[in-house]
């Protein structure tokens, strides 16, 4: 149990005209309100620019880097979370390029902290998003949990009002991963705490 709520960002990971993503993450933050331990964080990448041509030094060589300044405020967040679920739907067997440009950009800001995720797309709910951006973060030394939310034919799953028609098989799933967030958070948040992560890129 933490000694105080850990901060949780929800990464809201699709940027498209009509996404259906700002649905899920409400869903989302609704549960970890919900939950009781998290200080909740919604992150929604529409509302910063994000270039997708990177700097020529990475961000692991110079994590301190210049980046755009309409970029500042995206930065200050998630670093200052002590874990991450990113919402992700997926386009064409991965996820969007808005997300990948919003990890790329950042290096330090992931290291040693728990990553969960909520996925959602047609036939395979995003598992193939999901899996891929497992990769992604582990090259980050992030840890990303087992556990994950997924909405295969979400459309089918939500009603108008944005609410679950059916809502127990999610709302447990949440809980679920919730609460390994939870355990794996404190960890990472205490150890980053008392021995600063160093590792080489």
């Amino acid at each position: 149990m933490p000694s105080s709520n850990l901060t949780l960002a929800v990464v809201v990971g699709s940027v498209r005209e009509g996404r259906f993503a700002p649905v899920v993450a409400d869903w989302f933050v609704e549960q970890a309100e919900r939950h009781g331990l998290f200080s909740v964080d919604l992150v929604d990448l529409a509302d910063t620019p994000l270039p997708l041509e990177l700097p020529p030094v990475p961000p692991a060589m110079e994590p301190d880097m210049a980046r755009p300044a309409t970029m500042a405020d995206l930065t200050r967040r998630l670093g200052a979370a002590d874990a991450f679920v990113v919402v992700t739907p997926e386009y064409n067997r991965s996820f969007p390029a808005s997300l990948k440009a919003a990890v790329d950009w950042h290096y330090t800001e992931w290291q040693a902290k728990p990553i969960g995720f909520v996925g959602y797309s047609g036939a395979s709910g995003g598992l193939l998003a999901i899996e891929q951006l497992r990769q992604v973060f582990n090259e980050l030394h992030a840890h990303t949990v087992r556990d994950y939310v997924w909405f295969p034919r979400y459309y089918e799953l939500f009603g108008p009002d944005g609410r679950l028609k059916d809502p127990e098989g999610p709302d447990a799933a949440a809980k679920v991963l919730l609460d390994q967030l939870l355990w794996w958070g404190s960890l990472l948040r205490d150890a980053r705490r008392d021995h600063p992560y160093t590792a080489a890129p």
